[in-house]
Formats: C-alpha cells, structure tokens, sequence
C-alpha cells in the first residue's frame, strides 16, 4: 500500500449496495418512462436484464457498469424515441428521485472514508452515474467533506473504461497515475485503471462476480473496509 498516494472509489457496488439501492429504482425508473404500457416495460425489463419479481439485475446487465448513454440507446429503442441527450438526461433525473429513495450503503463507507482521509491521501469518486447524482448520494452518506473530486460520465473526462476520470484527478491533486489507486467492483472499473496507468483494486461487494477477471488486478480485497484495513496495518 506505501505506492498509493491517492484513492478513487467507483460508487455502484463499491459504496453503494447495487441490488438494494438500484434493482428497486430502476424497476421504479422503467415503470414512469412506460406509464401504462405494459408491453413496453416488460421488453425494458428484457432489454436490461432484469428480474422484476426480485427487483434485480441478471450479472449480465448492461446497467451494472454502463452509463444511460450507454444503455440508454437500447430504452429508447424500446420506447420508440429519440436516443437524444435529453432522452438520457431524463434518464439520469429520473433515477436521481428513484436512487435518493432506495439509497443503501456498503456497510459504513463514511467512516471507512473518514480513517483513510486521516492518513492524508486525497480521496474521490468515479462513477458512470452523473455527477449530480453522485454528488447528492455523497452528500447523503456524510462523504462530500472527504472527497477532492466527485466524477460522473458527465463532468467533461468521459466515462468509464475510459481513463479520463482517474487522469483528471492525478492532475487535480498532484499525484502520477502510477500513484493512484482505482477501486471498483466491475471489469470497466479494472480496464479504466489500466488505460491510465493507475493501480487496480477490485471488491468482491458488488453484484456480480470478479473470479473471471481477479487476477487482471494489483488487489483484490473483499470490501472497501477490509481496504482500508490494510492501509492501517503496521509496516
């Protein structure tokens, strides 16, 4: 751990429980845009791999890792409109009202955030959510305070496996890629890592599993806790 100088979290999966924040908001999502019909929701169900009955996503989702201008394409499809900027703009608004109500944390991420910020490493989010919504989430689970950067698929560095995300925040604290850290629970979040020359670490607490792809990674541990753990441990 004495190489990393900075840390980047994804938030889906790696802060937030994905299955108990985003499979009932995204059922809550698909239901507004197909209003009563039913035929429409049923093939957006198809379409993202979900499970209405348990309100969860198949590993197969593109909604796990992409951003709505990635899947987005596929619902407008669906509901026969334009896959318009503001067809995912609409998207991202919706699932903002959606996320604030279902919002889960992975066990107690401001506390977990809070011991590493006190050992002075700049910390911040990357997500392929918006940025708005990223924002008020971490305003909710008490986070803003300890994080330099909050990054969406919005904010202006691309999304993810891209690595604008992680290059912005070396240039905004200071610190070389090869420095930061990037912990995710997805192969997009240990693509991104590699595309910017930045160090991988991989959580087994997201919704799907990692076994395919864990040895791609410089760390695999099981949650963001059990990171910080190691950050603690005496050399």
């Amino acid at each position: 751990m004495n190489a990393v100088r900075a840390i980047l979290f994804d938030k889906d999966g790696t802060l937030i429980d994905f299955d108990r924040t985003w499979g009932p908001a995204a059922g809550g999502v698909m239901a507004r845009l197909a209003g009563v019909d039913e035929a429409a929701l049923s093939r957006l169900h198809e379409v993202s791999h979900y499970v209405a009955e348990r309100r969860q996503f198949l590993q197969t989702s593109p909604l796990i890792a992409g951003s709505s201008r990635q899947y987005g394409p596929l619902w407008a499809q669906v509901l026969g409109r334009p896959a318009s900027e503001a067809f995912f703009v609409e998207i991202d608004e919706l699932f903002i009202e959606e996320g604030q109500a279902h919002l889960a944390p992975l066990g107690r991420p401001s506390a977990a955030l809070a011991r590493l910020a006190r050992l002075g490493l700049p910390l911040g989010i990357a997500t392929n959510d918006s940025e708005r919504n990223a924002r008020i989430q971490a305003d909710i689970l008490g986070l803003t305070d300890l994080l330099a950067a909050i990054y969406g698929h919005d904010s202006g560095h691309g999304s993810k496996p891209l690595p604008g995300m992680v290059q912005a925040f070396a240039e905004l604290t200071g610190v070389p890629t090869s420095a930061v850290a990037l912990v995710g629970d997805t192969h997009h979040d240990l693509m991104t890592a590699r595309a910017a020359g930045a160090l991988s670490v991989l959580v087994r607490s997201g919704p799907g599993p990692i076994d395919a792809f864990a040895d791609e990674a410089d760390l695999v541990v099981d949650d963001v806790e059990a990171l910080t753990e190691l950050f603690l441990e005496p050399v």
